[in-house]
């Protein structure tokens, strides 16, 4: 393959640790793929205790898929398995002495050491689903799809809502003085899709009902029970209460995720402020809101500077302020109280998540976090003091840590979920880099592993490429999506091949304009920077050999694998496309809420559908390609495998293989199926690249 350019380069090169040693023996496929797993299971939040001092999350001590439920103080200590009979789903009330949750579809009322239980309310129905008034005097909750209220003091028990047959059901989103705030769902409209299945004694339609739903949000004042509708949304919407219950702030973005109007309801008079718009050509993410804990401030996330950051605005849309600048990503911010804002970033590195206590009256930051690292899925804990979060670094699987925002930089572990014998193999090291695109202006990041063995003659080249389009994966991290693949990328290196990935155009983390740039051509962009990592690549590394170039990849991945093949041939020789779109109007019709924000309409758009899919490069395909497809997959139907094959063989070619697995979906659960998957992508690409 030659070089496209010349790439300008900050590398990053980041070592294993002193816990590597040399293998114990050659890392197999069947160790990757079959229990035990050799990263362990990594522990999943489950929730606090009402008190904040202890957190309970699931776990494997024997690094097998069965998890048990632990429980560990905020400090580290006192790790237990959590007792069976454990509640963890309440509602504390908003002075923290009692709490709500449902037992045997009865509301339970209990002091907040669930000391001195009472069933509160018993019915024939299954109640649900309990919110506590400001005072914390009465509750509502849900029965059978109604809304009725209680109190805590007085017994009595009120239904509030009694709706129609085939009418959707309620939900709750919060108190106002003397009304409640509520939510409906409604997917009337939806239409009917068949994933069949094919293994029982009888073939099962499979049916699944599609669409993008209505949201609709209706106030019911508590004395009367008769409910008025505030907003019927077609599209994304979502709703918060202020803490003085006065106030109602709806944000609502149209099905095609292009405008996103916030709205804020004065619960008193029902009087409404448009207080933020935005809009876009590509489609609108990030878009988060809530109100302040103790105040009416609202706060809000928005891409409208290229890059989300934080805004705050009063209820009357006056005092609009951003509060954070610069070109790096916040993926999650939430109040600590009226004044201070956690939130993390990537301001240090697109592939580093640190952690902030933003004060919005100064404007000024303080640092939670500073340990290099990559850390996701947040969680406050009652008290909104603490933080705990999943981190993890290179070669260093995901655990659980935890962060106190009064008193920074005392990160703590909470898991160590890791086995030992993880340390036993020696992990290749990773290369982390950044560069720049051929248009001079993309910054773009990429993943490198280089064999230890080089070939004098040069080593072939596999590129990995991340599902979901709109996912970040190229971090100072392990993958948490791709686990089972970053080992299979290590048994690669092994077997003497480089491995890269590249955060191509589409992924999440590097700003709007980034993210967007593949609105109405999915396949154009992303082949574009991955050709760029590949020559950057050849500049770089000189045993690389990119004249040798295999490409896979799942689901969005598939897609762009087997596009890839059949637009540039020239620079990939073999792909591999597992679960592949390979017709994005197949797609449209299954999940519009992902195809219509991206491409439009089949009908009117029917240009974008026809450019950005593999099914119409299949007649001039030039080099072999093997799709693996879950027979029952109900994401992206086995229907876009038969299309993709269907056209090979009109057309005359017979350099393709296929495998359906019958009884796994778009993610795969027999380890089994795992292992033969992986081990036909090798030897395809042992055939074909060597």
């Amino acid at each position: 393959m030659k070089k496209l350019l010349s790439i300008l380069l900050l590398f990053l090169f980041v070592g294993i640790g002193a816990k590597a040693q040399d293998y114990p023996d050659a890392l197999s496929l069947k160790d990757i793929f079959h229990e035990p797993y050799l990263p362990g299971i990594r522990p999943a939040f489950a929730g606090f205790s009402p008190d904040g001092k202890t957190i309970y999350y699931r776990a494997s001590d024997s690094t097998m898929s069965e998890m048990d439920l632990y429980q560990i103080g905020l400090s580290g200590k006192n790790r237990k398995e959590a007792p069976d009979d454990l509640i963890r789903n309440y509602e504390l009330s908003p002075n923290g002495d009692h709490l709500l949750y449902t037992e045997r579809g009865n509301l339970v009322l209990a002091d907040a050491d669930f000391e001195n239980k009472r069933v509160i309310v018993a019915s024939k129905g299954f109640d649900y689903n309990p919110v506590w008034n400001a005072e914390g005097t009465r509750f509502a909750f849900v029965q059978n799809g109604d809304i009725w209220i209680s109190g805590v003091e007085e017994a009595y028990i009120k239904q509030i809502t009694n709706r129609r047959n085939g009418e959707p059901g309620y939900s709750i989103v919060g108190w106002g003085s003397d009304e409640l705030v509520l939510s409906q769902w409604d997917s009337s409209d939806y239409e009917e899709y068949y994933f069949p299945e094919y293994a029982g004694r009888l073939v099962d339609p499979g049916a699944s009902r599609r669409g993008i739903p209505s949201r609709i949000i209706s106030v019911a004042p508590i004395d009367s029970g008769e409910v008025e509708v505030l907003v019927d949304h077609k599209g994304y919407l979502s709703a918060d209460v202020s803490a003085s219950g006065n106030y109602l702030a709806v944000d609502a973005t149209d099905p095609p995720q292009k405008k996103r109007v916030m709205t804020v309801f004065d619960l008193n008079d029902m009087s409404s402020t448009v207080v933020f718009e935005d809009s876009t050509d590509g489609w609108l993410y990030g878009t988060e809101m809530a109100f302040a804990p103790e105040t009416d401030k609202l706060m809000l996330q928005s891409e409208r500077d290229g890059w989300n950051h934080i805004y705050t605005v009063d209820p009357d849309g006056s005092d609009f302020t951003q509060h954070t600048f610069g070109e790096f990503d916040i993926p999650w911010a939430s109040w600590i109280d009226g004044r201070y804002i956690a939130m993390a970033t990537s301001e240090m590195d697109p592939g580093e998540i640190q952690l902030y206590k933003l004060d919005i009256i100064r404007n000024n930051r303080t640092k939670l976090t500073s340990e290099v690292g990559y850390r996701r899925d947040f969680r406050m804990s009652p008290d909104r003091r603490y933080i705990v979060y999943n981190k993890t670094y290179f070669n260093e699987p995901f655990d659980l840590y935890v962060i106190d925002t009064v008193i920074p930089q005392r990160e703590i572990q909470l898991t160590n979920s890791v086995p030992e014998s993880f340390y036993d193999y020696d992990w290749q090291k990773e290369d982390y880099v950044r560069f720049t695109g051929r248009d001079g202006e993309t910054e773009l990041s990429m993943s490198v592993l280089r064999p230890e063995k080089r070939n004098p003659d040069g080593n072939p080249v596999v590129v990995f490429v991340h599902g979901a389009g709109s996912l970040q994966n190229v971090y100072k991290g392990w993958s948490n999506n791709y686990w089972r693949e970053y080992m299979f990328h290590q048994f690669l290196n092994e077997q003497g091949y480089y491995v890269i990935e590249v955060d191509y155009r589409h992924s999440t983390g590097y700003g709007r304009k980034f993210r967007e740039d593949v609105t109405n051509w999915m396949g154009k962009y992303e082949t574009e920077d991955i050709e760029d990592g590949l020559a950057f690549l050849a500049d770089n590394y000189d045993m690389a050999d990119t004249s040798r170039v295999g490409i896979y990849g799942g689901s969005y991945g598939g897609f762009m694998a087997l596009y890839a093949v059949g637009v540039s041939p020239e620079h990939f020789d073999a792909a591999a496309g597992l679960r592949s779109v390979t017709n994005w109007e197949n797609y449209y019709y299954a999940n519009p809420g992902y195809t219509l924000p991206r491409l439009g309409t089949p009908e009117a758009d029917s240009a974008n559908y026809a450019r950005s899919s593999p099914v119409t490069y299949a007649d001039s395909l030039e080099q072999p390609v093997i799709l693996l497809h879950g027979l029952i997959d109900s994401n992206v139907g086995f229907q876009d495998a038969v299309h993709y094959i269907e056209r090979l063989i009109q057309t005359g070619n017979e350099d393709f293989e296929m495998m359906m697995y019958p009884t796994e979906r778009h993610s795969f659960r027999d380890e089994d199926a795992w292992y033969d998957e992986y081990r036909r992508i090798y030897e395809f690409f042992e055939k074909h690249l060597k």
